[in-house]
């Protein structure tokens, strides 16, 4: 019997929209000076797997630190915003959000969880457990890119944007202005945003956790250049290159780079380039904002949103601020 249910998953992202997107950006970051990626493109399957790896390691606070605030907070969250649409941004397996779901759900205002993310197959997969789990629940993805596809988001007001992760960081200023006023743009006002965002705090613990003992976060980076060699042709030997996590405190972010630990050419033949390093020369391959209270609700208000909660885990690493579009 042929399933007469309708798709919940809406693409609207080309086939090639990821290829045409890298080498564009590898066009552009490996052409400029300095030479930079976006960290998007660290995530193929094996960068997933390596950031998996990196939100259990002892260095890397962010993961649990927000898990802790939503399992103390989420009937507090639920219960302000009355949300009957959970929005989650970059939603890969919707993992994160579970607490927020059941506390909804436990509120009974829960009707639709809608999930935007890159990748089609991440998404079918998380709908189909979401499904499952929440039954009576309708459940929707929107495989788009959250910089372009805001929208298209569909469900029903009130609804409760939710990014999580501190992902937010790694825009830069004029990015995230960008960003911000892009999710305004499509909610009502009353509507709501639960942002995620890691804290400053003592340099050294930063570094750490972009650059642990274990290495893992060294393979994660240098994963970039096995993304560009299998995608785009290049020849580039990731063992040429070391990691580097450094603290900025002008800009108040870590950078991540790969620095080249000899002179080099590398080959790029999709797009019919050589790329030349000198000894010595980076790569910064991502940003990773640290924020201050003051700084988000000013943001958040320049955007359109007024900050309504903001919570931290008990050490104060890590937030997350709840803002009422106006």
């Amino acid at each position: 019997m042929t399933d007469s249910r309708p798709d919940p998953v809406e693409v609207h992202l080309p086939d090639d929209h990821a290829a045409r997107a890298l080498a564009k950006d590898a066009r552009e970051g490996l052409g400029a000076t300095p030479k930079t990626l976006p960290p998007k493109w660290f995530y193929d399957a094996r960068g997933s797997e390596l950031f998996e790896q990196i939100t259990r390691l002892p260095e890397y606070y962010p993961t649990r630190a927000e898990r802790a605030i939503l399992a103390a907070r989420a009937d507090e969250i639920a219960a302000v915003t009355g949300a009957h649409t959970l929005v989650e941004l970059g939603s890969g397996s919707s993992e994160k959000t579970r607490l927020l779901l059941d506390a909804l759900r436990g509120a009974g205002t829960l009707a639709h969880i809608v999930a935007l993310d890159v990748s089609e197959t991440a998404l079918r997969e998380a709908a189909a457990a979401l499904t499952a789990e929440y039954p009576g629940v309708q459940v929707s993805g929107v495989v788009g890119d959250f910089t372009e596809h805001l929208g298209l988001l569909p469900g029903e007001p009130p609804r409760l944007v939710a990014f999580l992760g501190g992902t937010v960081g790694n825009f830069l200023p004029a990015e995230r202005a960008e960003f911000l006023a892009a999710i305004r743009e499509v909610l009502q006002p009353g509507e709501w945003l639960l942002l995620g965002t890691d804290l400053v705090k003592d340099p050294e613990t930063l570094v750490r956790a972009y650059d642990d003992a274990a290495g893992v976060t060294a393979e994660f980076n240098r994963n970039v250049l096995h993304v560009l060699n299998r995608e785009l042709g290049a020849d580039f030997d990731p063992a040429d290159f070391d990691h580097v996590a450094r603290w900025d405190p002008d800009h108040e972010w870590i950078e991540m780079r790969l620095r080249a630990r000899r002179a080099l050419t590398a080959t790029i033949p999709a797009l019919g380039i050589d790329v030349s390093f000198a000894e010595g020369e980076e790569i910064r391959t991502e940003v990773s904002t640290k924020f201050r209270r003051e700084r988000v609700a000013t943001e958040l208000a320049a955007a359109g949103f007024g900050l309504e909660g903001w919570w931290t885990d008990e050490e104060g690493r890590f937030a997350l601020s709840l803002s009422r579009a106006e």
